[in-house]
């Protein structure tokens, strides 16, 4: 057997059934010659950021893979990788490499070298012998720890070498690890006698599966909960418990809780300080479960902490405080009516956004619609970065598990296509989404054309304002006196010309039809592009 089909064989057997690709990369070929569907992008990116999302939509139990040629469809990949990895999300990158006798010298792009600080594992295949080795590590990589990109580099002249006869690979598993008794009874004695606690969970909830657990804590202790961003649908939205998600725009019950809450329980985050999330107020006593002890202490000081699986972990907490007191529970008992009436406060605040009629279009009324029009249970949504991140997170009510692929450590402009897609790929009976700007379609918007050859129906909600970067006045002399961040385009008629639905709205009377009708084109098979002509709405929700 050839290292090529070496490859191939370990991610059949480890239930790689989607392989994500740019040419030319000999894999592809052996990939399909064992039944993996290839998938091919415009662009390196938008592969990666398809087996980002394949790999979140199953919680990590299902590996995203995407392979692409040595030298510049390598150093393309750089952007994906990083995303990747900032998002912590497993995913196999299957670079070419040059030949072994010109891999290490300038001006030769080495990914290895280069990926090692933004994937969990680099690792070259320097000889045919080594792959029995080299791919135990890299699955079992992908399925233990903190979940991270793992990069395998294939020299063109290592593919074509034998690999140890009779050799049969054996399929990775999956081992837990879940905190000390003591750190959880002590834990649970904090958490019991705290006057006004909150749970923020974060994705690490998903990555364990660990959303029961997280209900039974909430809804037995009558503890509120938010999540991060990436954390969003841990939790169901419509919980009487629920504050919504946390991020650079959030529900005023968020920060609200947060702000007067003495004991905050960290669950499955990082509690990583970015621009993009919502800050921890000082002065709180926290309590950080997380699975990789490097977040401990890193950004935000902690007393307690408990390393461990989050499923695991909220299952011995649950355990630890049954013998507790809970009398400062049962004073919480109308913490529902309580995050109810602020809520209720904050939406008729917004309302004169969320159902203005006006044109052009907010995009807070298209937002709206849509989430009033959907059923959630059947959706999955994701959002670009910018103001569409900022303008759904608040007001998309997620109530189902991973019906939310939630980012924004490094905010790159045009991942949410990529999403949309994975997702559709991993979720084929579901209406996927994808919420961008006119900017970001400017980084990725090729690869609508991608949907519609590989039959990959999504629905794309477009706002298009004709400007760039409005939420953040960067470039105010450029703009006056040259035009700078006016940009322009027809998109829907470019999601046509690729074969896909396009439709351009200019009238907010015609919103939930328009939504309507790209709804039931993705039903007949067909991506649709729906382009709203939005005003350069510039406020968000974060008070």
């Amino acid at each position: 057997m050839k290292v090529v089909d070496a490859i191939a064989h370990a991610m059949k057997a480890e239930g790689v059934d989607i392989l994500f690709a740019y040419p030319v990369n000999p894999l592809i070929e052996a990939a399909a010659a064992v039944d993996i569907r290839t998938i091919i992008v415009r662009q390196e990116r938008i592969g990666l950021h398809m087996a980002d999302a394949y790999s979140r939509m199953s919680s990590g139990n299902k590996i995203g893979v995407f392979c692409m040629q040595h030298g510049p469809g390598a150093e393309n990949a750089f952007g994906g990788v990083a995303q990747a990895f900032s998002e912590s999300v497993p995913i196999l990158v299957i670079p070419a490499g040059y030949p072994r006798r010109l891999a290490h010298y300038y001006p030769n792009f080495n990914s290895t070298l280069n990926m090692q600080h933004v994937t969990k594992w680099a690792e070259p295949v320097t000889m045919g012998k080594a792959i029995p080795e080299i791919m135990r590590r890299a699955f079992f990589q992908l399925r233990n720890g903190r979940p991270g990109p793992v990069l395998l580099e294939v020299p063109m002249d290592v593919f074509g070498e034998d690999v140890p006869d009779n050799w049969e690979y054996v399929p990775s598993f999956s081992a837990k690890t879940a905190p000390d008794p003591a750190d959880l009874e002590t834990a649970a004695t904090v958490l019991a006698g705290a006057e006004s606690p909150v749970i923020y969970a974060g994705q690490g909830v998903h990555y364990a599966e660990a959303w029961d657990e997280l209900k039974t804590l909430a809804e037995t202790w009558n503890i509120p909960v938010t999540t991060s961003i990436e954390g969003k649908s841990a939790f169901p939205e419509d919980h009487p418990l629920s504050l919504g998600s946390g991020g650079r725009a959030n529900p005023r019950t968020v920060k609200r809780y947060l702000e007067d809450a003495d004991v905050i329980l960290g669950v499955g985050c990082s509690f990583a300080l970015t621009g993009f999330g919502v800050p921890m107020p000082r002065g709180k006593t926290i309590i950080h479960a997380t699975l990789d002890p490097m977040d401990l202490n890193k950004d935000v000081a902690v007393q307690h902490g408990l390393i461990g699986d989050a499923k695991l972990t909220l299952a011995g907490l649950i355990t630890a405080l049954d013998a507790k007191d809970r009398s400062k529970a049962d004073a919480r008992s109308n913490e529902p009516g309580n995050i109810a009436a602020l809520k209720e406060e904050w939406l008729g605040e917004w309302m004169p956004k969320l159902t203005n009629n006006e044109s052009p279009i907010n995009p807070y009324r298209v937002l709206w619609e849509l989430n009033n029009l959907v059923d959630k249970a059947e959706t999955v949504i994701t959002h670009d970065a910018g103001s569409p991140r900022d303008q759904t997170t608040p007001f998309w009510e997620a109530t189902t598990p991973l019906s939310y692929i939630g980012w924004g450590k490094t905010t790159q402009l045009g991942y949410g296509l990529g999403l949309a897609m994975g997702a559709k790929l991993a979720e084929p009976d579901k209406l996927c989404i994808n919420v961008w700007g006119d900017a970001a379609i400017g980084f990725t918007g090729m690869d609508f054309e991608t949907a519609a050859r590989e039959r990959i129906p999504i629905l794309s909600i477009l706002f298009n304002n004709f400007s760039m970067a409005i939420e953040i006045p960067i470039m105010p002399v450029s703009q006056e006196k040259y035009g700078a961040t006016e940009i322009s385009g027809n998109y829907a008629d470019m999601a046509t010309a690729f074969g896909g639905y396009g439709e351009r709205i200019t009238d907010p009377n015609d919103i939930v039809a328009a939504l309507k009708r790209g709804i039931e084109a993705t039903e007949n098979g067909q991506p649709a592009l729906l382009e709203f002509i939005t005003d350069q709405e510039i406020t968000i929700s974060n008070e």
